[in-house]
């Protein structure tokens, strides 16, 4: 027997010697991969080894790499495997390579079902731990972060950390007011949950971490895609699908609807309403109906979707009934949905600078979308950010607004050319991206048609979850002088990503392989710097509750670096950064007078000195001194102020969202978008401030907006 032999053979027996120890009713399967898998995994080898950005051979260097984001994907918190784990699969640190390029994935599988076993172990034990009361007398701390943790020794530590992780989870439901047998009926059904997902756990699970383990030992960007994730991806691109224009929402194993979207075949039915639960379908209207009771959420979905103008037959038991109620049979045409959440949108704001009111325009965008099928086909009302924006800012001009906050906070990015477009609504013509390519060829990505959407004073909001074209665009506008940049410092996402069907490669009909989306290049600033790493840094700063060292950039080890191109030939729209010291100053003024701000600058500093204390106490008195404290605190923000009456905050319930009611889930999330958007606010004064300094200096007016300010009357 070969040395690569024997050791899969131990590492099989590893983890059927896990499951043959699996607690009793832990119904779980050894997970094994699949022909098509191992196919998938080599042709992806020979892709990512030869044609993404920083190309690098599959070796023991690479192997060992990819076992380490793979442990990380599977237990980064090390709240599973012991260190007698790790060490007893350290011999596969460098076989990876290997397991790849002979189709053999019996490796990381076998570590998956290690995993999983480990899972279903520290629940069972978990589930035993509520049959007697902690002791909240105890002074002893429970850690918020274990990522820099080292292995738990031995099984009496490991079960220590879960003794400690159920009596926080049993204090915060105790903190809220529920008795004994509420707590362990709520904790128990919770962990029966964990494991009930552990055991519907598939060998696609398990490979497509796998696989991102090697895809993102290549960069943090480039990622393998299944063929439903995939798809889940091209549906985030275009921004609709064809359904029946429903959310659905996994709870107590039942397929809920929680949003119905107005104008699609559900709402239109009448029949279904928020609530009902789906546990049957159908493909036809008189079709026998498959149970989906207890099924996982994307593979319901996936029965509900389908070609547009079919029937879906659904077996849907109302809101109202019990588990023994009689379910109503409904059958829909499904039809195309168009994601409206996700859209463009706007809103006005009104901002004060003493007697005198300025309306400012909000586009809020959370996405660069694109339906690049339907452009393709020359679709002429093909889906698109640069389209919505466009409108919407023809619409706010209509208005009278003063300026115009393009909100991207949260957007991750999204379409090149969509960014690139988008940019160009605000300027004239020009380059308004730059792209170097493996094999250091540079092509400048122009803004080519004339005239201006908008000409008027300009801000981009952004956070650290600002990436990719977020930061072209914030970048463009900075550079170019054209509006400022106000929030955090961008992500730092700095490279292009292509698509990759691996069916197209590898000429394979039958099988599905996925996809890679696959680093092909850098992005530079017309200013010749990048937005790699280092992100965009806004003009005037706002906190952030955001720690770099953790999200971002910055925070992966294998981040390309910063570095610096010629820059490209380009005219500045207009000098913003002469307003910078009086801006600056104003805002400072203005924000140490506002109390909610003050209270964000409040929480920030709590938020970070919790983090940095990385632990919270499991003694009942210290933990109700805290609430109380908290409680103090909030009654005292709950008074009047300019924007009203204030709601305290709600207290912590100890539940999941899942655990609460619909009813009560949907209800907070509305109040929560009612909520006051501090920083947006903020933007808008700021913004503000610019127009009332140009409208007292018609000079620095004509530096600072757009020097053809005669392109005005040309809109696209």
């Amino acid at each position: 027997m070969t040395k690569r032999a024997l050791w899969l053979l131990v590492a099989w027996l590893v983890a059927a010697q896990a499951f043959a120890r699996a607690p009793q009713g832990a119904d779980m399967a050894l997970l094994a991969p699949l022909p098509q898998q191992t196919q998938s995994a080599l042709w992806s080898a020979q892709v990512l080894s030869r044609y993404h950005y920083r190309a690098a051979p599959l070796d023991d260097a690479m192997s060992e790499r990819i076992f380490a984001n793979y442990v990380e994907a599977l237990d980064g918190e090390k709240n599973f495997f012991l260190q007698s784990d790790i060490d007893r699969f350290a011999g596969a640190r460098t076989k990876l390579d290997d397991a790849i390029l002979e189709q053999d994935l019996s490796i990381p599988f076998a570590l998956f079902n290690l995993q999983r076993q480990r899972l279903a172990e520290r629940v069972a034990y978990a589930r035993e731990l509520l049959k007697q009361k902690p002791d909240f007398t105890v002074k002893e701390g429970y850690p918020l972060s274990r990522k820099k943790a080292p292995w738990a020794k031995n099984e009496d530590e490991i079960r220590d950390l879960w003794r400690k992780r159920v009596k926080n989870d049993w204090l915060r439901l105790k903190l809220a007011g529920k008795d004994d047998a509420a707590i362990r009926a709520t904790l128990d059904k919770r962990y029966e949950n964990y494991l009930t997902r552990n055991v519907r756990m598939k060998s696609e699970d398990a490979f497509q971490v796998f696989m991102n383990a090697y895809s993102t030992a290549m960069d943090p960007h480039t990622s393998y895609l299944g063929p439903r994730a995939a798809e889940d991806f091209d549906i985030s691109m275009r921004l609709s699908l064809v359904g029946i224009g429903a959310v659905l929402q996994e709870r107590d194993e039942y397929t809920t609807i929680r949003e119905l979207v107005p104008g699609g075949p559900a709402a239109l039915s009448g029949r279904l309403k928020v609530g009902d639960r789906i546990i049957g379908v159908g493909q036809g209207a008189r079709a026998s109906v498959t149970d989906v009771l207890g099924w996982r959420i994307d593979d319901v979905v996936a029965l509900i979707r389908g070609e547009k103008d079919t029937t879906v037959l659904l077996s849907v038991l109302p809101a109202d009934a019990g588990p023994d109620g009689r379910p109503t049979l409904i059958s829909l045409t499904r039809a195309k949905i168009n994601i409206a959440a996700q859209a463009a949108k706007k809103s006005i704001i009104e901002a004060r600078d003493g007697t005198t009111k300025r309306r400012i325009g909000v586009i809020s965008l959370p996405t660069f979308y694109e339906d690049f099928d339907a452009r393709r086909k020359g679709d002429a009302n093909y889906k698109s950010a640069t389209r919505d924006v466009a409108r919407l800012l023809a619409e706010l001009k209509k208005e009278n607004v003063d300026g115009v906050v393009l909100d991207l906070r949260d957007n991750g990015g999204g379409s090149l050319s969509e960014a690139v477009d988008l940019t160009g609504l605000f300027i004239d013509t020009g380059p308004v991206v730059q792209q170097r390519n493996a094999q250091g060829q540079v092509r400048i990505e122009k803004d080519v048609h004339s005239g201006f959407a908008w000409t008027g004073p300009l801000a981009v909001l952004i956070n650290r979850r600002s990436a990719s074209a977020s930061e072209i665009v914030a970048a463009a506008i900075q550079d170019y002088g054209r509006g400022l940049v106000i929030g955090e410092t961008s992500y730092g996402k700095g490279t292009v990503q292509a698509m990759v069907d691996l069916n197209q490669i590898a000429k394979e009909e039958k099988a599905r392989l996925g996809e890679l989306k696959m680093t092909i290049a850098q992005f530079f600033r017309v200013n010749g710097g990048t937005t790699q790493l280092r992100g965009v840094s806004p003009d005037i700063a706002l906190p952030s509750m955001t720690d770099p060292e953790e999200f971002g950039e910055s925070s992966s080890e294998n981040a390309l670096p910063w570095t610096q191109i010629r820059a490209a030939d380009f005219a500045p729209a207009g000098r913003v950064s002469a307003l910078l010291p009086a801006l600056r100053a104003r805002h400072e003024v203005r924000v140490a007078k506002d109390r909610d701000f003050q209270y964000l600058l409040e929480d920030v500093a709590e938020f970070n000195a919790l983090r940095k204390k990385n632990e919270i106490s499991l003694n009942e008195a210290e933990r109700r001194a805290e609430r109380d404290r908290q409680e103090a605190r909030q009654k005292l923000r709950a008074g009047k102020n300019e924007a009203g009456v204030r709601k305290a905050s709600r207290q912590d319930d100890g539940l999941l969202a899942s655990e609460r009611a619909l009813s009560a889930d949907l209800a907070e999330e509305k109040e929560n978008k009612k909520a006051k958007d501090v920083l947006l606010i903020e933007s808008a004064n700021i913004l503000s401030d610019e127009i009332g300094l140009l409208k007292a200096d018609t000079r620095l007016s004509a530096q600072v907006l757009p020097a053809a300010n005669a392109a005005a009357t040309r809109t696209r």
